[in-house]
């Protein structure tokens, strides 16, 4: 890390998550309240599970609830200091703050996500809002961020743009994720027009995570079957020719509590690589896991000897994929879209530990 700024950044929008436990949404009478986002999550489990100094990028109404979702940004460790304040208005007619009801399923009934998140301040950020030069001016290693973000408006994915281009030119790392979120491209030109914007950001990105995402002609339009991954990852890689390594997880569910979780990824100089297989992975919560492998993928890639874009190898890709994997799983048997493991928990799984009582 160069001076004292953070070794990460991403940049999205971070809501308030409202979560009735084991109940429902249309049910429910009371709520427990996390803050959680598709790229903040990224950072937030790098700073707290993984001990790099990380900040988000985002914009904020300014009352009680943007204050309340600062002080739990705050309590993840994630530096505060490049959120844009925008003045509340009373009501929440021009600008307002993110909600995202989820339920975390059981058995037959699947995860279900509602967001309330019209007209946020995340969505509105324009290009020149934020002075991309001065941040990576002061010496972050990486930067991130992803599809929700950018299907927030056609500003944001403007914004994205431009944020990924300021990062290449000050040779910071770039990863993206297509993430794609169909509720937000409603009216929108839907999938297709996703993927669009997600092609031309992720031609910007040295890291494509999800990148299956980008499989097929657009989101969700193919299935991939676990012997399809690698030709499925190098077709990916023709699209995006400049990236440096596509890594995915792959999933499949049984039912909502029990996950079949492995990754896979992919590089010019290794080829297609596979991390752990976790078959039969009991789940409390699933959201907010593939952001978690997310944040230990790139833990792996940051840190060991030497430039990982310089020097990447099957060893050190498979020890990436391994972080992401295990990081991922343990992050699906906590509530909340954000980790709760430690980094010694993720390297005892890693070893081979198992799920016995330490005393």
């Amino acid at each position: 890390m160069t001076g004292n700024g953070p070794d990460v950044l991403a940049l999205g929008e971070v809501m308030l998550r409202f979560d009735p436990g084991e109940g429902r949404i249309r049910t429910a009478r009371t709520f427990h309240v996390w803050e959680g986002g598709g790229e903040y999550n990224v950072v937030r489990g790098l700073r707290r599970c993984f001990g790099l100094r990380t900040a988000v990028v985002t914009a904020l109404a300014d009352n009680q609830v943007g204050r309340l979702v600062e002080d739990l940004i705050l309590q993840g460790g994630v530096d505060t200091s490049l959120v844009r304040w925008v003045p509340a208005d009373g009501a929440g007619r021009s600008s307002r703050n993110g909600l995202n009801f989820v339920e975390r399923g059981f058995g037959v009934r699947g995860a279900l996500g509602v967001s309330d998140r019209g007209h946020t301040a995340a969505s509105q950020l324009r290009k020149g809002d934020v002075d991309w030069d001065a941040v990576f001016s002061a010496g972050p290693r990486w930067f991130h961020t992803g599809g929700v973000f950018a299907g927030l408006s056609d500003s944001t994915a403007d914004v994205a743009y431009e944020a990924m281009a300021a990062a290449r030119r000050h040779g910071v790392a770039v990863s993206y994720d297509p993430n794609y979120r169909a509720s937000l491209w409603q009216g929108r030109g839907g999938a297709e027009r996703a993927r669009e914007v997600d092609l031309r950001l992720a031609r910007h990105a040295d890291v494509l995570i999800g990148a299956l995402g980008l499989a097929g002609p657009y989101p969700g339009a193919v299935r991939v079957r676990p012997d399809e991954v690698p030709d499925a990852l190098a077709a990916v890689a023709a699209l995006v020719p400049q990236a440096k390594v596509l890594a995915t997880t792959l999933r499949s569910t049984p039912s909502a509590d029990v996950n079949d979780w492995a990754s896979a990824a992919w590089s010019a100089a290794t080829g297609c690589v596979t991390g752990p297989r976790m078959p039969g992975l009991r789940v409390l919560d699933r959201v907010g896991s593939g952001d978690a492998f997310a944040a230990g993928l790139v833990y792996g890639l940051l840190t060991g000897d030497g430039a990982w874009c310089g020097s990447l190898t099957s060893t050190r890709l498979e020890r990436a994929l391994a972080y992401g994997t295990v990081h991922g799983a343990l992050t699906m048997t906590t509530p909340g879209d954000v980790s709760m493991a430690t980094l010694s928990e993720v390297e005892a799984l890693m070893a081979g530990g198992s799920a016995a009582v330490t005393r």
